[in-house]
């Protein structure tokens, strides 16, 4: 070991810096030798170190030479002056102590060599940049160098430009990354579409290990953890589908997938991204025209309009769970719908999961029904109610000391302390009385006292009410929630014409009929198990949310692959008249909607190659209602069976598939960044 210190220290050097350990034996040695030693510097420091070195050179200020080797001759070789290797050498004006003169004259022989054979400087950098140098900079060459810079390094230590732990892919690999990671998605919830779709089980890795069954794509791919930032992509659109209309949140990431599946073979074959892009935006124009001219609008009929609801709820849920019973539940469905006369806001439908029973014992109930029992003395049916409701504890006035102890010298005393707390509460439910309710429902504990005060003067009170439960029944009756008790008269008050306990199976709950909100109504769930009953409320949410949509924007579109197939067939007959490489982008976007129609024949067992086909050739007819029907496993006209759709879920579908596949096709490079220190804190 101190024959290879003592062969560093001959270089001439006064200072060693090293990226790893120097051990103190190796510094004693330095230290005699008066070399400074710095050891164990970051990666990121010691990168920073040679390009400063080279910023300040660039200055002419400092004369040193840095040298990373164990041999100074093994930097040059006359055969190949040139030759790559990972270190940094730099002469300046004069010839600094700490570089040989024999290293420094044989340098400057080799580059004479090169000037004088009519090699330009532009030449010798070529030279320079095939051996993975970073540049080389000389401004004169003569007997008396007045500035000659040369700096070695490895590419990568130019290029590299982040932290450490951060990373980057570049162009075709980015891309493929890209595309590999949104094909993987969508190959993923591709088999759950629709009416035969299959389910999947999601087991979370937590200390409970809760099951979801469920085939619902949002749902899905909320619970999964992705790495893959295109990935990811698909997920956020997923999200938002069912944000903003509720249903296709399978087809978008389907169709998104299949657009990327296809421009991944365009790319292969050389086409511009942008080339593939415009063309995809030419497509995605062609094809919402094509679905805006077939829409169906039956608002100002109210029979026509109701049967067109009754078959986009059936339509919804004939891929759900509720599949079975689909008729039942549609009806549940659209009457709560048609509650809300024209509005989206389905915070007045309230739905409730009570386990036993089956599906078809699931009922439509008007009014409000709270999940709570009524307590023992308290009324059990009052009329003409005005409602207290509350969220806060009854004691928040009460100072709390922990830890505090009260020392007495009698039970008397005792005594008076929980006389003084009770007259206290007992001035606070009398405030609370004096406002003129007959009903407290509260979100905090109410405790046993305050109680037998309230059932003493006729007041039904109701303690420890679920947070969804009070909000919800705060709007229904049109009432606020009091935060506080010092001005409970101050605090509007909800209403509705009667209050009474009900049972619901086996489980007493607490109905509000006549609220303010004339428009409220609850959907009490039965089934065999929890889990049945979560992918129930799942579905007929969606259901839910389609009808809403659909009674704001009353456009109705045949089912069964009935639009993929128009639209493929418009865009097709666009593409036969686009010159240039477009065509080719429009005609891979057809080709990607018909993946919709295949992958629901496939999921049912039917041969999607026979069935699409069959599909095609129909519709060389100008007017053609055909889909694919999988209960039939055959071809047959939609209207006529009442496989209808929203518009609003198939444009959304069509535009969000279109964006995000346009998106990924953008990306030329994908740059992880390192985590953000923390900092320590004094």
């Amino acid at each position: 070991m101190k024959e290879k210190v003592n062969k560093m220290i001959s270089h001439g050097i006064n200072c060693f810096v090293n990226r790893q350990l120097i051990y103190n034996f190796l510094e004693e040695l330095f230290a005699d030798a008066g070399t400074l030693a710095i050891e164990h510097v970051d990666f990121d420091g010691i990168e920073r170190l040679a390009l400063g070195l080279t910023c300040i050179l660039l200055s002419n200020i400092l004369r040193m030479n840095v040298l990373d080797c164990e041999d100074k001759f093994s930097l040059f070789n006359t055969d190949a002056p040139f030759a790559p290797h990972p270190h940094l050498l730099i002469a300046a004006t004069s010839p600094p102590t700490s570089l040989p003169i024999p290293l420094l004259l044989s340098f400057l022989t080799t580059l004479r060599s090169h000037i004088s054979s009519n090699q330009n400087p532009k030449t010798l950098h070529r030279h320079c940049n095939s051996a993975s140098f970073s540049f080389l900079l000389r401004s004169s060459i003569s007997s008396s160098p007045s500035l000659l810079l040369l700096f070695r390094v490895p590419t990568m230590a130019i290029d590299r430009i982040f932290k450490d732990e951060a990373s980057e892919e570049k162009g075709e690999r980015a891309r493929m990354s890209s595309f590999v990671g949104a094909m993987a998605i969508a190959d993923l919830v591709k088999t759950t579409l629709g009416p035969k779709g299959m389910d999947k089980i999601l087991q979370s890795t937590g200390r409970g290990r809760e099951v979801t069954v469920t085939n619902d794509g949002a749902t899905i791919l909320k619970s999964l953890h992705i790495d893959n930032p295109a990935a990811k992509v698909l997920v956020d659109i997923s999200k938002v589908q069912d944000d903003e209309v509720g249903d296709g949140t399978t087809s978008v990431v389907v169709l998104a997938g299949e657009l990327l599946r296809e421009a991944e073979k365009l790319v292969a074959a050389k086409i511009h991204p942008m080339t593939i892009i415009a063309g995809f935006r030419m497509a995605a124009e062609c094809a919402r025209d094509t679905l805006v001219a077939k829409v169906v609008d039956n608002k100002d009929d109210a029979e026509k309009f109701r049967s067109d609801l009754m078959n986009i709820a059936r339509t919804t849920l004939s891929s759900k769970i509720l599949s079975q019973d689909k008729e039942h539940f549609a009806k549940l469905a659209v009457d709560a719908v048609m509650r809300l006369k024209g509005s989206t806001n389905l915070e007045s439908i309230q739905i409730i999961k009570k386990p036993g029973g089956s599906l078809i014992d699931s009922f439509l109930d008007e009014g409000f029904i709270l999940d709570k029992k009524i307590g023992i003395g308290q009324p059990k049916h009052i009329e003409n109610a005005k409602i207290l409701v509350a969220n806060t504890a009854m004691d928040t006035d009460k100072v709390k000391i922990y830890g505090a102890r009260v020392r007495v010298d009698s039970m008397a005393k005792v005594a008076e302390i929980e006389g003084a707390e009770k007259e206290k509460m007992k001035e606070k439910v009398n405030k609370i009385i004096s406002h003129g309710i007959n009903c407290f429902v509260n979100r905090q504990l109410i405790y046993n006292f305050p109680e037998e005060l309230f059932a003493d003067a006729g007041i039904l009170a109701i303690e420890h009410a679920d947070f969804d439960g009070i909000e919800r029944l705060a709007l229904v009756t049109g009432g606020d929630i009091a935060s506080t008790f010092d001005n409970p008269e101050s605090v509007k008050l909800g209403h509705c014409d009667l209050i009474e306990e009900i049972m619901i199976g086996e489980d007493k709950l607490i109905k509000f009929s006549g609220v303010a909100m004339g428009q409220a109504c609850t959907i009490v769930l039965r089934g065999a198990s929890h889990h049945v009953l979560d992918e129930a409320e799942r579905s007929l949410h969606d259901a839910l949310c389609v009808l809403s949509q659909t009674v704001n924007d009353s456009r109705v579109l045949l089912g069964g692959g009935w639009p993929e197939m128009v639209m493929a067939k418009e865009v097709d007959a666009l593409a036969r008249k686009t010159p240039g490489k477009k065509s080719l982008a429009m005609e891979a976007f057809s080709r990607a909607l018909l993946a919709i129609p295949t992958t629901i024949a496939d999921n049912a067992g039917l041969d999607s190659a026979e069935l699409i086909s069959q599909l095609r050739a129909e519709h060389q007819n100008e007017e053609c209602n055909s889909g694919i029907d999988v209960i039939s496993g055959s071809v047959g006209n939609m209207s006529e069976r009442g496989i209808c759709e929203a518009f609003k879920v198939k444009q959304a579908v069509l535009l969000s598939a279109t964006e995000a596949a346009e998106m990924i096709l953008r990306v030329d490079e994908i740059i992880t960044c390192a985590p953000r220190r923390r900092e320590d804190r004094m």
